[in-house]
């Protein structure tokens, strides 16, 4: 991997040379590190990169086993990609603008809110459909009152309507078996194609490009059809009964958690810019307070998304596959809009409904202050794909006016409300620069690939997670690496 140049700051050559990097990694004076890291164990050391869920929870359960750990963060906050937002807001009013929603399924996040004394409040279910400017009820679909406006449809449901043209997929994978040569032969096609070919008329793929709006955040020609094919051979997909539910009060509760306990052990507002390895360790060149210093340790977690990674240098390089996955991994496009509104008008008698299942650029449109109190309310949009792209070039008052114009042909009197919007989109964020990970075409190693160690150095993120792009995902990989760690080093 090499390391971009960027304005006001120095050549690779002259940083190695003034940084004093280049000869034996513990070589490096204490007198180059703060005082936060002078301790007796420093040989010892673990550092984790990233203080997003995957690096807390890596963090957290490597200290509470007595590991000497140390948590670097780019940010000035804990959490990564959940972001909670409250100071925008009148009346102690938040909204989620990251990472949302946890269901029963998500174990590790259902564990660490029991542990920590966090709530889980139901979200609420879809009760609205607008598709082709035609305005049905969930209700009305369930009773066969109102049909989608698509043809090829299966009646009285509004999400999977893609299963029945890849059946025959699905079935092949119970015939031949996950690693039969037939099934990993459908890593080659993507989601487009296979629909094609299983007589899917053109509504469905663009349902269906709707209806995975919040599980890929991307276009069906990139994800791979394997991927598609064997979630549904496990278990249903996504479905208007799923239930979900966030933490109450905030999902930022759950990270500002595990960094208190881990107290002075992160480190906030110090990026990676270099990281050097070998068999006897690591050493991480970091920046903090326009200054940078350099850290030596035993281990390394890298718990940041690909899209980073890639601007870090890596010396010497990773293996030849793991780099072309960190530099090919694919990410989605997300953007979220909360707005508030002076009157919860969505909760009027002649309302579409809370929870809006649309073909607008904003794709979701939902209540979010449900568990808070009125009169004042947020609605929460999120956009993702070629929509979230097309907005995302946008500026702020561009944007505003495409959610005002949006929301007002779903409510009438939207307008009639209005008082801010906030937008969080999330390829803009310099520390993650995309939604999060998905299987694209051709991709079915990269998992196993991005999550295997290199030496001193492991890796953690939703993107080496079984349950990639979640939360669950990303503690799930915080274990993971948690206990290869164990395995590794021995107190």
């Amino acid at each position: 991997m090499t390391f971009k140049k960027k304005k006001n700051q120095p050549s690779r050559r002259s940083f190695i040379k003034k940084t004093g990097i280049a000869g034996s990694l513990f070589s490096i004076s204490a007198l180059t590190l703060p005082s936060i890291f002078s301790t007796s164990t420093d040989d010892e050391r673990i550092i984790v990169i990233g203080a997003g869920l995957a690096g807390l929870s890596c963090a957290y359960e490597l200290d509470q086993a007595g590991f000497n750990v140390m948590l670097i963060e780019a940010r000035s906050r804990p959490g990564g990609r959940v972001s909670t937002y409250r100071n925008p807001f009148s009346d102690n009013l938040y909204s989620e603008m990251g990472a949302e929603y946890v269901d029963s399924t998500d174990i590790y996040v259902q564990e660490y809110c029991k542990k920590f004394d966090l709530k889980i409040l139901p979200a609420k279910q879809y009760d609205g459909i607008y598709l082709r400017d035609n305005r049905l009820s969930m209700k009305g679909l369930r009773l066969g009152n109102d049909k989608l406006p698509y043809e090829g449809i299966i009646e009285g449901k509004l999400f999977g309507q893609e299963v029945q043209y890849i059946q025959k997929w699905i079935d092949l994978v119970k015939q031949k078996g996950i690693n039969s040569p037939e099934v990993m032969a459908l890593d080659n096609m993507s989601v487009e194609e296979i629909l094609k070919k299983g007589g899917a008329p053109k509504d469905i793929i663009d349902l269906y490009t709707y209806a995975n709006a919040t599980e890929e955040t991307t276009v069906n020609s990139k994800i791979s059809a394997l991927y598609m094919v064997l979630a549904n051979s496990r278990t249903s997909n996504f479905s208007e009964n799923t239930v979900e539910g966030r933490i109450l009060g905030g999902n930022d509760q759950l990270p500002k958690i595990l960094a208190r306990k881990l107290g002075k052990k992160i480190m906030y507002n110090t990026p990676l810019y270099r990281l050097d390895h070998d068999s006897k360790g690591i050493v991480a060149t970091v920046k903090e307070n326009e200054k940078f210093i350099q850290i030596p340790a035993k281990k390394c977690v890298l718990a940041i998304p690909t899209p980073v990674l890639r601007n870090i240098e890596i010396n010497p390089s990773f293996s030849s596959a793991k780099t072309e996955c960190i530099n090919n991994q694919e990410y989605g496009h997300a953007m979220k809009i909360a707005m508030q509104y002076q009157k919860r008008f969505w909760d009027d008698d002649n309302s579409i409904g809370q929870r809006v299942f649309t073909d607008t650029p904003l794709r979701r449109i939902y209540h979010f202050s449900i568990d808070q109190p009125g009169p004042r309310g947020i609605l929460l949009s999120f956009t993702s794909a070629e929509d979230a792209i097309q907005i995302g070039r946008l500026d702020d008052k561009e944007r505003l006016r495409i959610v005002q114009s949006t929301c007002e042909s779903i409510w009438p009197n939207a307008l009639d409300y209005w008082e801010r919007g906030v937008i969080k989109y999330w390829n803009e964020d310099p520390w993650v620069k995309g939604s999060y990970s998905f299987a694209g075409v051709g991709q079915k190693n990269y998992r196993n690939i991005l999550s295997k160690t290199e030496g001193s150095i492991f890796f953690a993120g939703e993107h080496t997670a079984i349950q990639r792009a979640s939360m669950n995902g990303a503690i799930e990989s915080g274990f993971r690496v948690f206990k290869e760690l164990k395995r590794a080093i021995k107190l």
